[in-house]
């Protein structure tokens, strides 16, 4: 909140374990998103639709204890929301609880009344709007609110989430000058992602960013590095086993005791 007030951009960036959150966390980023993303960056799945309740607290756990001093948001994944109240509660309450997270994401306006009752039981959430991945079978993975009508019920989305007690908004594929609106609109902080560079913050995925494991690029990723690389180590790696290059002797241990060993 002080960050949004004194006009500093936020960084927040996705990842799913300890040696990515601990980069994150040596990297100065603010705030580390557990992803449900997770199922087709890591778990090789099709979408976030078969992401499990225990795969986010597995993975939010890793994530926690490589960066302990990071800001943390995990994801409730398809499935844990919009099933009756109680349960909603029981799941929201168990994943907030089991990972030690500062905060949970649910996707969509339709959230509202499980954001309240959240945020009344002291389980802070952060809010995502406009193209919402678990939800993709019925939006498609395009730009969101595209239409005069869509805009301003994106707009009023957004409010009711700000009004429900999210400290926080995800807004994912939506023309810039929409997220620009938004972003002046509300008090709580506003994280974009292919949302433009008018909001508080922006959002990126490690595998992203780094180019590891990915098969395709969206329009809003900016590469900042290479993994790719690890195809051709891993390549040199072999070539050298198989040839007998390695391991040398610098890479072996060379304490003389057959003389000792009856044959």
């Amino acid at each position: 909140m002080n960050m949004k007030r004194n006009g500093e951009k936020m960084t927040m960036l996705t990842a799913y374990d300890y040696p990515s959150a601990k980069q994150a966390e040596q990297a100065g980023i603010e705030s580390i998103l557990v992803g449900d993303s997770l199922g087709m960056t890591v778990l090789g799945y099709e979408s976030t639709v078969q992401v499990t309740l225990q795969d986010m607290k597995h993975h939010a756990k890793a994530v926690r204890r490589g960066a302990a001093d990071t800001f943390m948001v995990v994801d409730m994944p398809f499935g844990t929301v919009g099933i009756d109240d109680k349960t909603d509660m029981e799941n929201a309450v168990a994943l907030y609880q089991e990972t030690n997270a500062n905060a949970l994401k649910m996707e969509g306006a339709h959230a509202a009344s499980l954001i309240k009752r959240c945020t009344q039981s002291g389980i802070p959430i952060v809010a995502h709007l406009g193209l919402t991945p678990q939800s993709f079978g019925v939006t498609g993975y395009k730009l969101q609110a595209a239409s005069k009508e869509a805009a301003e019920t994106l707009i009023e989305d957004a409010k009711l989430i700000e009004q429900s007690g999210a400290v926080m908004l995800v807004l994912e594929a939506i023309p810039s000058d929409l997220a620009a609106t938004i972003t002046k609109q509300l008090s709580i902080p506003v994280i974009g992602i292919g949302a433009g560079a008018d909001t508080d913050g922006q959002v990126l995925v490690y595998h992203d960013v780094l180019n590891y494991g990915v098969d395709r690029k969206p329009k809003f990723v900016k590469r900042y590095g290479d993994f790719t690389t690890g195809v051709d180590a891993l390549t040199t790696y072999r070539e050298e086993v198989k040839t007998g290059i390695f391991p040398s002797p610098e890479f072996t241990y060379k304490k003389q005791i057959m003389d000792e060993v009856d044959p």
